[in-house]
């Protein structure tokens, strides 16, 4: 597809029907868009939903435009962000002057250097963790991984960007809390445009689930004004400093620290449900990554030393987001009159991306619906568009939290398959369950057995 060109005069994009558009939304909002995506061919097209008639964008070259090249055109606002504000309120995931604010003050936490230098200390929770609810299995007995793997992802940012300020205890609820915000905002989503006043099923859920929250941040925003000297993201954030001089207010703290909790525990735990189906289908994929976790730990502990030696892990990680990416849909709101692919657009419209579709597009992705995690060695990633593969945004609002993500995932996937080897586990778990973030529909019920005896048998890694 040819890019934009001065030249090329403004049109208006296909729209598709709503007799089409809102039933398979409805049915099937994730794959709807792929097939919307696929059978336009990365061309913009809008979708009519009545009332509201986004537009559909999945090209790399628009998705460039919007995110990167042009983004201050565009603002994280609209129908589909209006059901989280009241959530997140004006943090580091809002827009505007807040945004740049929150993310001055949160963007040192998260440098890769920053970042690397904490990799011990959460390999050390990492490893506790695994050895401490793997103690506990009943081996032979299948097992929900979500929750164990939801326990070690809550552990580990708790106790290393939190410190001791938040208990597992309080912690735990907010997971809870936060599933329950996940789900409860399915209908706004879903039928953006009816007004906020009309109640609509996950209402008095939600409400219950961020009141959990400000019960738990708003009495740290106002314990926590002093400089204590500590480097977690409660004390940076309580002694950040208005261009005055002034302290920020207690709903500024509270509306990053939620930002930051639910980010940094949603993104993992969600991702890293998807590794157990992902490896019972591919038992190859499967077979090679044990080999190399064998090769290069050996049975022991993961730590920081060893993510340079497991490459192949690495890419599985990341063929992993491109057909699971965590967020599958999000929107931007147009602010001045734009063209995109030859399509104008008007102050007030909404464009949706979703890295769900545009990671399987054919013209970009060759076999896309296969799971082949060479696709990310150096030299087939180089001759590949930047924005084919955008699973933590991009531009200025790219995730600050991507390098974290990487390396957590890595030791928590190491930790647990250096010790176990999944020997049961339904590969046709590949239904996503829609919400803030994308998870399996049904629960990942996962036999584990460990390596040592799965090795010495001889077992089939993961039995089909």
């Amino acid at each position: 597809m040819p890019t934009e060109t001065a030249s090329e005069p403004a049109r208006s994009a296909r729209t598709i029907p709503l007799r089409h558009v809102l039933p398979s939304l409805l049915r099937d909002p994730v794959n709807a868009l792929v097939e919307i995506g696929a059978t336009s061919g990365g061309e913009i097209v809008r979708l009519n939903l009545g009332p509201f008639r986004p537009y559909l964008v999945t090209h790399p070259d628009h998705i460039q435009q919007i995110l990167r090249s042009n983004s201050a055109s565009y603002a994280r606002d609209g129908v589909f962000w209006r059901p989280l504000r009241r959530f997140f309120g004006d943090s580091i995931v809002s827009d505007g002057q807040e945004w740049k604010r929150s993310r001055k003050v949160l963007q040192p936490i998260f440098t890769a250097r920053h970042v690397d230098s904490l990799t011990e200390r959460m390999a050390g929770v990492i490893a506790d963790e695994v050895e401490a609810w793997s103690g506990k299995l009943d081996i032979g007995q299948p097992i929900d991984m979500a929750g164990p793997i939801n326990r070690t992802v809550t552990r580990t940012i708790v106790q290393t960007f939190f410190g001791d300020k938040v208990t597992m205890a309080e912690a735990e609820r907010l997971v809870t809390a936060l599933d329950s915000i996940g789900t409860s905002v399915v209908f706004r989503f879903l039928l953006p445009f009816v007004p906020e006043w009309v109640p609509m099923p996950g209402d008095a859920a939600f409400r219950d689930a961020v009141r959990k929250f400000d019960e738990v941040f708003f009495p740290l925003a106002q314990k926590y004004r002093g400089n204590d000297g500590s480097e977690d993201i409660v004390s940076v954030l309580c002694r950040a400093q208005e261009l005055d001089g002034r302290k920020p207010s207690h709903q500024w703290i509270r509306d990053n620290l939620v930002s930051m909790f639910a980010s940094g525990i949603e993104t993992t735990a969600s991702a890293l449900t998807w590794v157990w189906p992902i490896l019972s289908a591919n038992p190859d994929v499967a077979a090679r990554l044990y080999a190399e976790i064998d090769e290069v730990v050996g049975g022991g502990r993961v730590t920081g030393a060893h993510l340079a030696e497991l490459p192949y892990m690495k890419r599985v990680i990341q063929e992993m987001l491109r057909l699971h990416p965590v967020a599958w849909v999000f929107n931007r709101l147009v602010m001045t009159p734009q063209t995109v692919g030859g399509v104008a657009l008007r102050r007030g419209d909404t464009v949706l991306l979703s890295p769900y579709a545009t990671h399987r597009l054919e013209t970009f992705w060759d076999r896309p619906y296969e799971f082949d995690p060479d696709r990310f060695t150096a030299d087939r990633v180089r001759g590949r568009h930047r924005y084919a593969y955008f699973p933590f945004g991009g531009g200025p609002h790219m995730c600050i939290g991507m390098h974290l993500f990487e390396i957590e995932a890595q030791l928590i996937i190491g930790n647990i398959l250096g010790r176990f080897r999944p020997v049961s586990c339904d590969p046709q778990i590949v239904t996503p369950r829609i919400g803030a973030s994308l998870r399996p529909r049904e629960q990942v019920q996962v036999m584990l057995r460990p390596a040592a005896e799965c090795e010495k048998d001889g077992y089939e890694p993961v039995p089909r």
